[in-house]
């Protein structure tokens, strides 16, 4: 072999290596769609990876790895939705979280289903819920930002609630409603429950002002 083609061999086996990698996560990725962790062999996976048990345990070590790999893919997905800055529009904010939901919302309600059975999804949902909380309000804060503090907590809780991996598989795959449905009745609850809290500072503004006002008169 000559020096010239070395390098090119070595790009060559690193990429199979890695195509390997590829199907074998996503082997996996696939049976948890529909069945549960615990009834999944490795044989399986390595059956629909088109390679063998032994090589699955050697990239791998066991279910435990690959359910690792799983969640990283997963979790990954978040990104483009977590980098956006805190002054997106609401068109923009909800549009990448539903297509984080679309892309990974399925395995995230799996995840889920199963994380008092397998310790090692508990600290990523943890921290998936403690995002999405802290996504919200660097998103939606300001507009209940004049509200008095256990009041804007409330309303904070809301829009989580409104915009939770739970909300979308109610309005997706419970009900059946298309994407763009799903958008336009989550951006409904959004505005409404900002609009509440608006309808709540006026209420106040004009409560304090009648106070103020009877106090001048007195």
């Amino acid at each position: 072999m000559s020096n010239a083609q070395r390098p090119y061999r070595q790009v060559a086996r690193a990429a199979a290596a890695q195509n390997l990698r590829q199907r074998i996560v996503m082997a996996f990725h696939d049976q948890m769609l529909t069945r549960w962790i615990d009834e999944i062999t490795l044989d399986e996976v390595a059956a629909a990876a088109g390679t063998t048990r032994r090589t699955v345990i050697r990239l791998f070590g066991g279910k435990e790895g690959l359910l690792d790999s799983v969640i990283t893919l997963v979790w990954d997905k978040a990104t483009p939705r977590l980098a956006l800055p805190s002054d997106a529009t609401l068109e923009t904010a909800l549009g990448a979280l539903l297509a984080q939901y679309e892309s990974g919302g399925d395995m995230t309600i799996r995840f889920i289903a199963q994380e008092g059975r397998h310790p090692l999804l508990r600290e990523p949902l943890n921290q998936g819920r403690r995002n999405h909380r802290a996504w919200v309000a660097a998103h939606f804060g300001n507009a209940v930002g004049s509200l008095e503090e256990l009041e804007r907590e409330r309303q904070i809780a809301r829009l989580v609630v409104a915009t939770d991996v739970y909300t979308w598989k109610l309005l997706r795959r419970d009900l059946g409603y298309a994407p763009e449905d799903v958008s336009v009745l989550i951006a409904g609850m959004i505005t409404r429950i900002v609009g509440a809290s608006l309808l709540i500072v006026g209420m106040i503004t004009r409560i304090i002002g009648g106070i103020t006002q009877c106090r001048t008169i007195g």
